[in-house]
């Protein structure tokens, strides 16, 4: 009896701990764009100690690939749960991940100029979602990847201003 209270204790125990450790995603955010003349909707990765920290963090735009959206990486990739594991064991600082919905874009402007989604990404995406969730603004602090289209997209902006 003593050693199945034991095992129970030990498994509330390091419920509690995990679960301390986990981030928060925000998925179904937007933010409207004039030069799209639409929204935008994105998710977001927020480490495990954001709202007890007044830090700011390190961000890494994740660009999603064809047909997915900002779902994807959290859907498919779960990506929270690498973070919260890699994060927790020292591998990764803790860091915000912003993942943004380019439809179809290749997350660059269309040769016609009718679709600019790489000027919006700059001109307006950067600027709202910076000082909005307290990410560390210098260039130096900023990383991006992507997946398939998203890859195509990170590749052609591999240095963010």
């Amino acid at each position: 009896m003593k050693k199945g209270i034991i095992i129970f204790w030990v498994f509330i125990i390091s419920c509690t701990f995990s679960n301390a450790q986990q981030g928060k995603v925000l998925e179904e955010l937007s933010m409207s764009s004039k030069i799209l003349q639409d929204s935008v909707n994105f998710s977001i990765y927020l480490p495990f100690d954001y709202e007890s920290s007044k830090r700011s963090y390190p961000v890494v735009y994740l660009l999603h690939g064809y047909t997915d959206d900002q779902t994807a990486w959290v859907q498919f990739g779960e990506v929270n749960r690498v973070l919260d594991r890699d994060i927790a064991s020292g591998k990764l600082p803790p860091m915000i991940v912003v993942m943004p919905d380019a439809g179809v874009t290749w997350y660059i402007n269309d040769h016609k100029g009718e679709v600019l989604y790489e000027d919006m990404f700059i001109q307006e995406f950067l600027p709202y979602i910076e000082p909005t969730y307290r990410i560390r603004t210098k260039k130096r602090y900023r990383g991006i990847a992507g997946l398939s289209m998203g890859g195509y997209g990170a590749f052609v902006r591999l240095e963010i201003p």
